[in-house]
């Protein structure tokens, strides 16, 4: 097979002069979302120092892009992407196969070149896909790349959702009796962040990734990928939950409760909201997300079943690592 005919993809730095050639491509692409966005990425302004990359085809058109920068704790590290939840290859369903093993080993190349010593490769879970594309997987394999994190995430075929437990019907008729009422207001967005913020503090000793100031600036770039869905009994605000849409994935990225919401059940009648918004949406799924810590090694079985109750089933988010050296 000629060279010519793998179609084998040019990778050059990302640079500014890029930027509209590679939101062009994340939009029509097979695997991604408005998380690979230049628009998402440039929010973490100089958090991270960039060192993105572009593939391009034989005749010079942008064919895939591949989000990435430097560890700010080990500067021999490039990870595809820090700041993203899912990172790698994202492309227009023509790197493939061969093509994707020589992307890959042409992208660990430059970055070899660039003294690196390791690449972390963060993989878009397949419910992101628009048309299957796993290729990216197997030229990890080729290339001897390692698996060194999984996460567990429970998520909803909302086409074919699972059983739902009796325990979850039972606490939605206790919220309804409790008189809690959910309802999409982004206008509740600082109080929900309060509720967070202390939810975090308090049992976790951690804080949110985002900022208040960060996930409404993110809002106000992205108002219809973006939701918040709350829980209020009369005029408190007693829980609620941050949403990431995608066209295929409704996506739970934050959710916190006051002591007086988990009283009176108010989860649940706010997942129940959350999977309504996915159906109306057109999403296939609504994904929970992970239920594990410790890259994956520590699973918090209690918090999955409570999530796998609402009629999910378990899904991975996989992390690899290629040694550059």
């Amino acid at each position: 097979m000629s060279v010519e005919e793998l179609a084998i993809p040019v990778v050059r730095l990302y640079g500014p002069e890029h930027a509209r050639a590679w939101e062009d491509l994340v939009a029509r692409a097979c695997n991604g979302t408005f998380l690979h966005t230049r628009r998402f990425i440039s929010y973490h302004g100089d958090r991270f120092r960039d060192r993105s990359l572009v593939l391009e085809n034989r005749r010079g058109h942008i064919v895939g892009v591949f989000p990435a920068a430097e560890d700010p704790a080990d500067p021999e590290l490039i990870i595809s992407h820090p700041g993203l939840t899912y990172g790698g290859v994202v492309h227009d369903g023509s790197v493939r196969g061969a093509s994707m093993i020589a992307a890959l080993d042409a992208i660990a190349s430059h970055y070899r070149s660039l003294g690196y010593r390791r690449l972390r490769y963060k993989v878009v879970p397949s419910i992101y896909h628009e048309l299957t594309a796993e290729d990216d997987l197997y030229a990890l394999f080729r290339l001897g790349a390692r698996r060194y994190q999984c996460d567990l995430s429970v998520t909803v075929d909302v086409t074919r959702r699972g059983r739902v437990s009796q325990r979850r019907l039972r606490s939605r008729k206790r919220a309804e009796t409790e008189g809690v009422r959910v309802q999409e207001n982004w206008n509740e967005v600082a109080g929900f962040w309060r509720i967070l913020e202390q939810n975090l503090a308090s049992r976790h000793g951690a804080s949110p990734v985002h900022s208040a100031a960060e996930i409404q600036m993110l809002h106000d770039m992205f108002p219809d990928d973006i939701l918040l869905i709350v829980a209020k009994i009369g005029a408190d605000l007693v829980g609620g939950t941050v949403l990431f849409s995608s066209d295929r994935v409704l996506r739970m990225q934050y959710t916190a409760t006051t002591d007086q919401g988990r009283v009176a059940f108010a989860t649940d009648p706010v997942m129940e909201q959350a999977i309504d918004i996915a159906i109306k949406r057109g999403c296939r799924y609504f994904d929970f997300g992970t239920c594990t810590l410790d890259e994956g090694r520590d699973l918090h079985q209690d918090l999955y079943h409570f999530k796998a109750s609402f009629g999910g089933g378990g899904l991975v988010y996989e992390h690899y690592e290629l040694d550059l050296q």
